[in-house]
């Protein structure tokens, strides 16, 4: 099943795991929509910085420090995705809590060991 996914974080910087995670999720079949802290273009996929309401997102996937997400806690939670993937450095137990609270699910999981592993 493809998953509609909205990587938060992108990077035009091919050594960054948000430009590896877009690449791959294309790769994998996911459709692929990002936001970055500029605009940028990664395998065809457009970023910018706006926090668009796309709908029917299946996964957010995060490439943003604690800090950095405050200014996205609430937009998270109006896309209303069904899970968020906390990649390694993003964990976030202020957010985590936000999200139990409005029956949203999460994991603690590398979006490209989820892929290469067929758990995605």
């Amino acid at each position: 099943m493809k998953k509609m996914t909205l990587v938060i974080g992108a990077s035009t910087n091919p050594s960054r795991y948000s430009y590896k995670a877009i690449q791959k999720l294309i790769v994998y079949g996911h459709p692929v929509l990002a936001i970055g802290n500029k605009e940028g273009e990664v395998s065809g996929v457009k970023f910018s910085t706006e926090k668009v309401m796309f709908e029917d997102i299946d996964t957010v996937t995060l490439y943003l420090n604690e800090n950095n997400q405050k200014s996205f806690y609430d937009y998270i939670l109006e896309l209303k995705p069904k899970r968020v993937l906390f990649n390694p450095g993003t964990e976030n137990e202020e957010l985590q809590n936000l999200l139990t609270k409005n029956n949203i699910a999460f994991e603690e999981a590398c979006t490209l060991v989820l892929l290469g592993t067929g758990q995605y």
